[in-house]
């Protein structure tokens, strides 16, 4: 089925992005060149190189955690919370004011929808750091003991799906707190880090407090294992949370880790239908899957799952993918060729096992990384599409007769970052909430985010809180 609306094309210009043929690593307050490889990062949707990326090595990783060490000693540390906080204040109002800018570059970079940088990626970076700029000169009252103190230089290690906000989630509270940073971007998403960078520049924050070093998973190892690096933050993988954690183990550096997730949403005979099937959308198609909270485990109660599959597909009909920098598109492209041939191999996965697939009937662009989403039904939980994250647009739909059923499939898991409950009974939610083994339990939504509040998850979802005051321990000597 298709959409029965028509959508002439709505592109936002690409000149917004204000795109360099070239951008170098920052370090102490300046823009250097690198001495590792150059990156050619790509146009997921086209497959177009846009820009060429200066790449660290060891040596640079050194230079910049001694800047940071630097700036530490010497500026940040001894600046107090409240002239800290116009530091954070003043880059707050730069990411707004250079909103569409930002918006724009991520799109081109990471594939995802221009609706949802603008809308949600920009907006809710800015958010982060206005946030934490008013706990910097409140540290004393956030329940941590009367003189909490930072811990020093902060090593940051983040992923491709949401390049600027996971870097927004890491830097805020790092600064707030009084650390210096050394952060790495993910090597497929460089480009709003490195402008991120500029706007360091723009409001005059001291030299040294923020390093950007882009470079690949041996940067990111360089980085963690520098003996004067105080605290290690990664969102990633598990395999690579579990490496890190072996390279940290004894050295008495402060670790959190945000890793994957297979999430279960959770679908009761009473749930509202129609905005059950709108959450299920959000909470799986989103960002093209690529999502460590994404609900890709819908668990439906039998008497009900015949006609909410129905709709669900129906819905699902109707998505519009293709390009991401067009404002009507709904599911963008799939961040990089490797990523493209992981999912491909899981849902055939899926389909040998003997689960039933449904996949979009859209229309793919002839170019670039994009893949229709899918729905698997008849899933059973033994099949590698009901255990292994695929992030990426693909649902696998299990079904329940009880309750206590539906919580024993949800909690059959090595994961535990998240989950959603769908039903009218307030009863319900509180007794699901406590019995599901998740860090972040969403009720009749999904994939609500607020800088007030606290994410993580536990077991291979990681460890450690970001956001909230409980997100600013991982920052404080406490």
């Amino acid at each position: 089925m298709t959409s029965p609306w028509e959508y002439a094309p709505a592109p936002e210009s690409r000149e917004l992005a204000d795109l360099k043929p070239s951008y170098r690593m920052f370090v102490d307050g300046e823009f250097v060149d690198g001495g590792g490889q150059t990156i050619k990062t790509v146009n997921p949707a086209t497959e177009e190189t846009l820009a060429e990326v200066a790449s660290a090595d060891t040596g640079d990783v050194d230079r910049a955690v001694a800047a940071a060490r630097r700036a530490y000693d010497q500026v940040w540390s001894k600046l107090p919370g409240k002239e800290r906080a116009k530091y954070l204040f003043r880059i707050a109002r730069l990411i707004q004011e250079r909103g569409r800018e930002l918006a724009v570059l991520e799109t081109l970079d990471n594939g995802k929808p221009i609706k949802e940088s603008r809308d949600v990626d920009v907006p809710t970076a800015a958010a982060h750091f206005f946030h934490h700029a008013g706990w910097a000169d409140k540290l004393d009252h956030a329940g941590f003991g009367p003189h909490p103190k930072p811990l020093g230089v902060a090593g940051q290690v983040i992923p491709w799906n949401f390049p600027l906000l996971m870097l927004a989630w890491k830097i805020a509270p790092a600064l707030a707190c009084g650390n210096t940073v050394v952060l790495k971007p993910a090597e497929t998403t460089p480009l709003s880090a490195l402008v991120f960078a500029d706007i360091c520049r723009q409001a005059g924050l001291p030299a040294g407090v923020v390093n950007i070093v882009p470079g690949a998973g041996d940067v990111g190892a360089a980085l963690v294992a520098h003996s004067d690096v105080d605290k290690v933050a990664f969102t990633g993988s598990t395999e690579v949370g579990k490496q890190i954690q072996r390279t940290v183990a004894g050295t008495g550096k402060k670790l959190t880790l945000e890793l994957g997730g297979k999430a279960a949403n959770i679908v009761f005979d009473d749930a509202p239908v129609d905005q059950t099937v709108e959450g299920i959308v959000n909470g799986i198609f989103f960002n093209q899957g690529h999502v460590c909270c994404a609900g890709s485990r819908l668990l439906v109660q039998e008497s009900v799952a015949e006609e909410l599959l129905e709709k669900l597909r129906t819905r699902v009909s109707a998505l519009r993918v293709g390009d991401p920098l067009d404002k009507n598109t709904d599911v963008g492209a799939i961040n990089s060729a490797e990523q493209l041939s992981r999912i491909t191999e899981l849902t055939a996965s899926g389909e040998t096992e003997g689960a039933q697939r449904w996949s979009s009937p859209c229309e793919l662009p002839e170019r670039g990384f994009f893949f229709a989403p899918t729905v698997f039904s008849r899933v059973q939980q033994s099949m590698r599409i009901a255990r292994e994250e695929i992030f990426g647009p693909v649902l696998s739909v299990l079904t329940f007769r009880t309750p206590d059923e539906a919580i024993a499939k949800a909690n059959n898991t090595p994961y535990g970052l998240s989950a959603g409950i769908w039903t009218e009974k307030g009863s319900r939610i509180l007794w699901a909430a406590q019995k599901l083994r998740a860090g972040v339990v969403w009720a009749n939504t999904f994939n609500r985010f607020d800088p007030t509040a606290p994410f993580g998850g536990y077991r291979e979802s990681g460890f450690g809180r970001e956001g909230g005051r409980a997100g600013l321990e991982a920052y404080l000597d406490v």
